[in-house]
């Protein structure tokens, strides 16, 4: 599509949501499509910055992502210490996350792309991300159902690195954490290695602007896996499938409201759906790059990508939702699911290899 009919298709859909739903979600379409082009025009792929990490032993994509956790912290642990109203992303921890975690790891490689990651590359035509993005979405529905049974296997309450230490102690030892991350990073990787690079430098700092916006647009962090499970969740209640009032996750207060509300409504829903207007602003003027993929290469990139929606839920979120968001709003789940997931992609590198995606 031309850039210009986009536009003229970006801003009607921005009219409507002013006039038939909300200022608000009007807006937060805006900086879900600032988010959009950032991802894809920066090429911030979490799962990619991993990769290199891993194969490579280049650390750029990484760095860039602490500077994007630490510009994020900076901000949204003030902002939380300062306005009740605003929600941080907090999760338990619990066999869910540590599951979920490492299964997530392991699957992002594999359809080499996370939540976001998924969303920006099917807005930029990348055909297997096209194929995944559906199922990511029954994925993340069927995990929001079985989500209860996972929990019971064993779980704590969330903890707030706030609530313990107050916004100051949060911070400090938030950034402390993420300052011994680079150091471990720096032990992996080696001396003469060069650490800074342009375009994640300004895709983390874009990023993290956006991700404050959103935190005070929306009244809670930036999250993408959210979205995915409901889309799937209303179709399955429309065709008569599913009943949300019999299950723990949808028949929570939230939950169930958001299934007879239009999805407009849903503030995550909105922000995806700026990303992949974003994406394909940008994939307008960018030359597509992806190769033809095998039918074994397809079967496995599509489970995976199913896998992957599945896991994300267990473990309450993917990069964005639990180790963005997590970390960022001072959640412990978010320190837990790092590791976890990192472990899972050391596997999924190689069996992507293996299969030489």
């Amino acid at each position: 599509m031309k850039r210009l009919p986009l536009a003229a298709l970006l801003a009607a859909f921005f009219i409507f949501l002013a006039l038939s739903v909300s200022i608000r979600q009007a807006v937060l379409m805006g900086v879900g499509v600032g988010m959009g082009a950032a991802l894809a025009g920066a090429r911030f792929g979490f799962t990619t910055g991993w990769r290199q990490l891993i194969e490579q032993r280049n650390p750029q994509g990484v760095a860039g992502q602490v500077l994007l956790l630490a510009l994020a912290s900076l901000a949204a642990l003030p902002l939380l210490g300062q306005f009740s109203e605003l929600q941080a992303a907090l999760g338990p921890p619990s066999v869910s996350l540590l599951v979920g975690a490492f299964v997530f790891g392991l699957t992002m490689q594999i359809a080499d792309g996370c939540g976001s990651g998924t969303l920006y590359k099917a807005g930029l035509g990348v055909p297997l991300n096209m194929g995944i993005l559906p199922l990511f979405a029954l994925g993340s529905f069927l995990g929001s159902v079985h989500l209860d049974s996972w929990l019971s296997l064993g779980q704590m309450a969330p903890v707030s690195f706030s609530a313990e230490y107050s916004t100051g102690g949060a911070l400090a030892l938030t950034l402390a954490l993420l300052a011994a991350s680079l150091v471990a990073v720096r032990l992996w990787v080696g001396a003469g290695q060069t650490w800074l690079d342009k375009r994640w430098f300004w895709g983390a700092v874009a990023l993290a602007v956006l991700a404050t916006l959103n935190l005070l647009l929306a009244g809670q962090p930036w999250g993408v896996v959210y979205g995915f499970g409901l889309w799937a969740a209303k179709v399955s209640v429309a065709l008569g499938a599913f009943d949300p009032a019999a299950n723990a996750f949808w028949s929570q207060a939230g939950n169930a409201q958001r299934l007879t509300q239009t999805v407009f409504m849903d503030v995550t829903t909105i922000t995806n759906i700026g990303i992949l207007g974003g994406a394909l602003w940008v994939s307008a003027k960018a030359a597509s790059n992806s190769q033809p993929l095998t039918t074994q290469q397809w079967v496995i990139g599509l489970v995976a990508g199913f896998v992957m929606g599945y896991s994300s839920r267990l473990a309450f979120g993917c990069n964005i939702g639990a180790m963005l968001s997590g970390i960022s709003t001072g959640s412990l789940h978010g320190w837990i699911w790092v590791p976890l997931a990192f472990a899972g992609t050391l596997i999924g590198v190689r069996v992507r290899r293996h299969y030489q995606f």
